[in-house]
């Protein structure tokens, strides 16, 4: 059994900044990729980050320079800081993570509200 904790949104003013974190807990063998995804209302889910298994990141056109994703293996957490923020970031943001032996787990979401 694998769990995904999200925590870190809320409600920011435009130009602000917040750091959402992830945490995988259970029976963990191997993590591949981890990646931050987001929906706001009436929208498709889109990516916004990626990190892979070597560290490779991987950015939305609309996040690059402002969004930093990261993460931490022994504590098997992915981070993502999020500056410079914009109205139009306002959505729902979710953690995925892809581990080498259970496949693909999504966290529970947490609402990030940008306020102009």
């Amino acid at each position: 059994q694998v769990q995904l904790v999200e925590s870190g949104g809320g409600l920011v003013q435009a130009g602000g900044s917040l750091r959402l974190s992830c945490a995988a807990s259970g029976t963990i063998f191997s993590i591949n990729s981890m990646g931050w995804y987001r929906q706001a209302p009436g929208m498709q889910r889109e990516l916004v980050a990626s990190i892979s298994r070597g560290d490779n990141t991987n950015y939305a056109d609309s996040v690059k320079g402002r969004f930093t994703i990261s993460r931490d293996r022994r504590r098997n957490t992915v981070y993502l800081q999020m500056d410079s923020l914009k109205p139009e970031d306002t959505a729902v943001y979710y953690c995925q993570v892809n581990f080498r032996l259970l496949g693909s787990h999504w966290g529970q979401g947490t609402q990030v509200t940008v306020s102009s």
